[in-house]
């Protein structure tokens, strides 16, 4: 036959007797440390600012510059004929008649000498770009843009004087 103790909490225990810790031990163990993330990372206090911009980038603090919402970033793709010609393996394929390049989402632009027959399908290409290409024997295909064939609709309120 087996007793059960209850026995009472630490804190219950010394509850009202010398120094208030309440069964924590030391009363440094109880002090608040401080909250969590980034608590404490304000103006002055420089302590996480090291770390955060080691992990994070320096984009975490400060303002990123935020332009009106009618301006949009120009974000089509440029290529250069000289880095097209120094990667030939990367961006074409070896035909018969020369090189067969699909860089269909980039703008071909004119920096750089041609030597090797250049057939370049692309999005858009510079003057320069299609005088050398051409030039040298080969040729640019430019992708056709199709219009969104909208009805032009006069406005209800104007009306022509």
């Amino acid at each position: 036959m087996t007793i059960s103790i209850h026995k009472r909490t630490k804190s219950s225990r010394f509850h009202g007797r010398g120094r208030g810790t309440c069964g924590t031990g030391n009363r440094k163990n109880k002090r608040n440390k401080g909250g969590k993330g980034m608590a404490g990372t304000g103006k002055r206090a420089d302590h996480k600012k090291t770390l955060i911009n080691n992990l994070y980038g320096n984009d975490y603090f400060g303002k990123q510059g935020v332009t009106s919402r009618g301006t949009k970033r120009d974000i089509r793709q440029r290529i250069n004929l000289d880095t097209i010609e120094l990667n030939l393996d990367k961006y074409g394929k070896k035909t018969a008649k020369g090189y067969e390049v699909k860089l269909e989402k980039y703008k071909i632009l004119g920096n750089g000498k041609v030597k090797n027959k250049l057939f370049i399908t692309c999005f858009e290409a510079s003057e320069s770009a299609i005088e050398k290409v051409t030039t040298a024997g080969g040729e640019i295909i430019v992708k056709e843009i199709k219009p969104i064939n909208t009805p032009l609709v006069e406005h209800p309120k104007k009306k022509k004087a």
